[in-house]
């Protein structure tokens, strides 16, 4: 074994210190350069939006709910696609760098757009967490249930980051870094039938169909880990 000094990068994703502001942080910036001096974009115009604004997108346009888009056209890409990709390669130019600030608090936002692939109906979903005002887990899928109504479209990925929520509060108290989280972790979703359901005791007839499953956050929310707002 043989000591190398200070890290600088891990699995190629940079670390940078300021120690003045006692700042210790990640970046992929090395990585975003690498990729537009291959594609020869690394003095494209930069841009504001992952995606153009005429393709259909849900409430919150990020780079997770655009790379979810264009996965699914890997096999069979058109020019529409490669010109979907570098419309997200020009956005990653223009925030390289993202800071984070604000309290030590971990909080997280789920979203869903109703049956917004026209091919088959289904809802795309996802959530994202901050943590001290940075995001640091995030997710966007589409949907693998058809939804038949709002309410059960955004149930769904509430359902999911409670999930992720508890366990990312577990492993930060094992750090003991984030006095707050021994609260509940408050979850933000927009729609008031998706909050109301995981207060129901019972499945309701509106809600018979939502796979049991999902309510696994009613006992994540009865035991105080998560609370949804």
């Amino acid at each position: 074994m043989k000591d190398m000094g200070e890290a600088s990068y891990i699995l190629g994703i940079k670390i940078y210190r300021d120690r003045s502001r006692r700042m210790l942080g990640l970046t992929q910036s090395s990585y975003i350069e690498k990729v537009l001096k291959r594609f020869k974009m690394e003095n494209s115009n930069r841009g504001f939006h992952p995606m153009r604004h005429e393709i259909k997108l849900s409430k919150k346009p990020d780079v997770a709910y655009a790379l979810s888009i264009t996965n699914r056209y890997q096999a069979y890409a058109g020019e529409a696609h490669w010109s979907m990709v570098k419309t997200i390669l020009k956005y990653l130019r223009s925030y390289i760098f993202i800071y984070g600030s604000g309290q030590w608090i971990l909080e997280g936002y789920s979203y869903a757009s109703f049956q917004s692939d026209d091919d088959d109906a289904k809802s795309q979903s996802g959530f994202v967490f901050r943590l001290n005002g940075g995001v640091v887990a995030w997710k966007s899928f589409k949907q693998a249930a058809t939804a038949d109504s709002t309410t059960k479209a955004k149930y769904i990925p509430v359902s999911e980051a409670a999930k992720a929520a508890v366990w990312m509060k577990n492993y930060i108290q094992d750090l003991s870094v984030v006095p707050s989280i021994t609260e509940p972790v408050i979850i933000f979703c927009d729609n008031n039938g998706a909050i109301a359901q995981e207060k129901q005791l019972r499945s309701h007839h509106c809600s018979k169909h939502i796979l049991r499953r999902y309510h696994l956050l009613r006992e994540m929310v009865s035991r105080d880990d998560v609370r949804i707002d």
